[in-house]
């Protein structure tokens, strides 16, 4: 069953800012060869240069017993820019 966004969701700014750098943090994983349906994602906010950047972890769903394997990628609060790609070792 689809449902619209309510007015109310549509002008929290901090949803609709996290939907975008999801929407382009996620397309960028896929093109890196990330599968993240597999991954546990985590969200961080991070104070930048007079504005916000948001980092998006791409990890393994099973962890325990595994090192290394992340992908990171941060991006701006508008979700127009990449800034940064690290990979876990």
């Amino acid at each position: 069953m689809a449902t619209s966004l309510t007015d109310e969701v549509l002008q929290d700014k901090i949803a609709v800012s996290l939907a975008r750098v999801m929407a382009r943090a996620n397309k960028h994983a896929r093109e890196l060869g990330t599968d993240i349906v597999q991954s546990l994602i985590t969200i961080t906010q991070i104070p930048a240069d007079g504005g916000l950047l948001w980092r998006i972890n791409y990890g393994p769903k099973e962890y325990i017993g595994r090192r290394g394997g992340d992908l990171i990628i941060e991006v701006d609060a508008n979700g127009t820019t990449i800034k940064r790609v690290l990979r876990g070792q």
